[in-house]
């Protein structure tokens, strides 16, 4: 269906690029137009994205466009999460009870322009400096820059402020609902020193707040700081006015990190502090002709690692419907129709993660449903998957691991309740109860 048609994809970051090489391979004439200089060309400004966790579903878009190696070759493998807390040993929380099982540090800029060499190798037409101004629907004409760009198909790879969505809803409502975080971020840099261990994500979980550290190629750390806005207290980036009141505001709630800091005051002072924010849509398409991908269909807080995994999942998705031999208004409704229960369920699952990560991590009975967590998987791994390993070491539909993973939970809270210690829990109910809840699950790996 795609030869000799015009694929024009506005957004040059991640999901773009990708879906430009897998779409020239169908045949496709394809044309990606962004707004910013070309970063292959330009340093990238510091401090504007969290580093990024690549994990199954992104590896398998990977693959399929035949990247993977390339894009490992400067990443870091995470085996698990090493968690400080004040006047507690450093914890070491393994992601998965099979050996290999990982996740991927990987900094954007380096990944971004990867993407790019790729998509240009593969026909892509790439043009940098070139905002979108507007689209004329009745023509199939994008306006951006001093030209018109005709398409018989539009992407909205763009991001959470996408334009194309925005010209989207001005044909007719996409039935839109934004939920704005109170917390924001704030990038600072630990360099190279060898006293972190590379082999892990770092939390220093403090209940209303975080930071978190993601190693890097060269043993730098990128780290960062989660925080409210404004909540009224003294712990809140409204009252870290500039960088050595931050520095004491460090020393006083994290010390550790504090010492890894030397640049704190500089990097504090330079780097913006990050919005963060969920967006719901009823609807991913519009005109029969253009669709969303990424995070211009589904922004989402970043704590699952798991949105720049779920927009590489989407091109996979947008691909493999346009390859069929089917109307185009068909294949992006086929499309939107398997996306966008998955992507409702990643964010629901990201917003939970964040109560996980900067608080429940502290907690005695998170252990203890660590510990049974693991039992009950040694012996019933086709019945008792983790949530997280269903999210990140599968393809598993996001939608069916939201799903088990409820079922999960309640298992976990009711069997160890009132539980002081592991041997006080009741295995053999807690087994029965798996059985009786649960099917088993075949394969963990899910539609790729």
């Amino acid at each position: 269906m795609a030869e000799h048609r015009t694929a024009l994809i506005v957004g040059g970051g991640l999901t773009g690029p990708l879906l430009a090489c897998l779409l020239q391979r169908q045949g496709w004439q394809v044309t990606v137009l962004e707004q910013r200089p070309d970063p292959r060309l330009h340093t990238a400004q510091a401090g504007k994205s969290i580093n990024l966790a690549l994990a199954e579903r992104g590896l398998q878009a990977l693959r399929l466009a035949g990247l993977d190696a390339a894009v490992l070759a400067g990443a870091v493998a995470m085996h698990g999460r090493r968690v400080h807390v004040p006047g507690v040993p450093e914890q070491f929380h393994a992601y998965s009870s099979r050996s290999g099982d990982a996740i991927w540090s990987i900094q954007r800029g380096r990944f971004n322009r990867l993407l790019l060499d790729a998509a240009q190798a593969a026909g892509a037409q790439l043009h940098f400096d070139t905002p979108l101004a507007g689209i004329d629907w009745a023509r199939r004409e994008v306006i951006a820059g001093d030209q018109r760009w005709p398409f018989d198909l539009l992407v909205g790879a763009d991001g959470a402020d996408s334009g194309v969505r925005r010209a989207m809803a001005e044909g007719g409502p996409l039935g839109e609902r934004r939920e704005r975080q109170p917390h924001g971020y704030k990038e600072l840099n630990i360099p190279a020193s060898g006293r972190l261990l590379a082999d892990a994500l770092h939390i220093w979980p403090r209940g209303g707040h975080m930071s978190i550290a993601l190693p890097n190629i060269d043993g730098s750390f990128t780290t960062t700081l989660f925080l409210p806005h404004d909540d009224g207290s003294a712990d809140c980036f409204a009252q870290l006015s500039d960088g050595p009141t931050a520095r004491r505001w460090f020393d006083t709630h994290y010390s550790d990190l504090s010492a890894e800091l030397p640049d704190l005051e500089a990097d504090f002072e330079h780097n913006p502090i990050g919005q963060l924010g969920t967006l719901w849509l009823e609807r991913w398409h519009a005109q029969g002709c253009a669709v969303l991908v990424g995070d211009a269909a589904h922004p989402m807080v970043p704590f699952h690692g798991q949105g720049m995994n779920c927009g590489l999942e989407d091109v996979l998705a947008l691909a493999r419907h346009l390859a069929r031999p089917q109307p185009l208004d068909a294949g992006l409704q086929a499309y939107a129709e398997e996306r966008r229960p998955n992507a409702d369920a990643i964010q629901a699952m990201a917003l939970e993660n964040y109560v996980e990560m900067r608080e429940r991590v502290r907690a005695a009975d998170y252990q203890l449903e660590r510990q049974l967590a693991a039992w009950l998987e040694a012996r019933h791994p086709e019945r008792f998957v983790p949530r997280y390993s269903m999210v990140t070491f599968s393809c598993l539909p996001y939608a069916t691991a939201f799903a088990r993973g409820e079922v999960q939970a309640r298992l976990l809270r009711e069997a160890v309740q009132g539980c002081e210690c592991f041997e006080q829990i009741d295995l053999a109910k807690a087994e029965r109860q798996l059985l009786d809840r649960l099917d088993p699950l075949h394969p963990l790996e899910g539609a790729a």
